[in-house]
């Protein structure tokens, strides 16, 4: 019997509300105190549009200047650097070191470390995504369109690349995963639409190259926020399959060990 005084010790788990949150923070600290991700997801985006913007070297389609065609683009690789790229390699590599099996271990559920996975690539989207309209705000870019179909397309374009990160991650060795993960981005940085225009490829290719999700997620963004289009319903469609796809095949091959 306890006396007045006395704490008697309850252990067990956290709240998985709480466990959740916690993680989620954990996660977006590693990631922001994480230089070359931060090389990765911050500065490259930004130094491309200051770049390409200021310098005459991008063919410009479509209405307004450099900027107005660029920061749609910049906006998709962004979004493609933190969800693919970045989570790919550090999810590999924390499968490795044998972080995962141990966090499966714990008392917190496998789906909740995925969640929390998910929730630091959209804070750390969030915050890309405000530093890139900035800069470009200030470089004279004049967006248009509707933000909630703006909204629906990063929301798709994240599910997407998680997807395709996650499998990458669970499937390839660690070393594998940073070497493919890495050779994607500059291949679909240079053939995905993000700043050279897909009317600059062969039809043949081109008609393969809009397929890709970073092609269907910076149309879709450009045809949005420079034209001011209505609802790119095959772009979002585009996404959508790649996202359906994507993260099924993660959740059917990820291997935690």
């Amino acid at each position: 019997m306890t006396t007045p005084g006395t704490y008697t010790p309850e252990p067990g788990a956290a709240p998985v509300g709480r466990m959740l949150l916690a993680q989620t923070g954990f996660e977006t600290r590693m990631l922001l105190r994480n230089g070359e991700q931060l090389l990765l997801t911050v500065v490259i985006p930004t130094v491309l549009l200051v770049l390409f913007s200021s310098v005459d070297v991008v063919a410009v389609t479509g209405p307004g200047s450099r900027v107005d065609f660029l920061a749609p683009g910049l906006l998709a690789l962004a979004v493609m650097s933190t969800a693919f790229t970045g989570q790919a390699i550090a999810t590999g590599f924390e499968r490795r070191y044998g972080v995962l099996k141990r966090l499966g271990a714990s008392p917190l559920p496998r789906w909740a470390l995925l969640t929390a996975k998910t929730g630091c690539v959209l804070v750390t989207e969030a915050l890309q995504v405000t530093l890139l309209s900035l800069i470009a705000l200030a470089l004279g870019w004049s967006p248009h369109g509707n933000p909630l179909t703006v909204v629906a397309l990063l929301v798709l374009g994240t599910a997407a690349f998680s997807g395709l990160g996650l499998l990458m991650a669970g499937t390839l060795r660690a070393e594998a995963t940073l070497a493919a993960a890495n050779l994607v981005f500059i291949l679909l940085l240079l053939a995905g639409g993000v700043i050279v225009p897909l009317s600059k490829f062969p039809s043949a290719v081109r008609s393969a190259l809009q397929l890709l999700p970073i092609s269907a997620l910076s149309d879709g963004l450009r045809s949005v926020l420079q034209t001011g289009a209505g609802v790119p319903w095959s772009d979002l469609s585009t996404l959508a399959v790649w996202a359906v796809l994507g993260l099924a095949a993660a959740a059917r091959f990820f291997r935690w060990e």
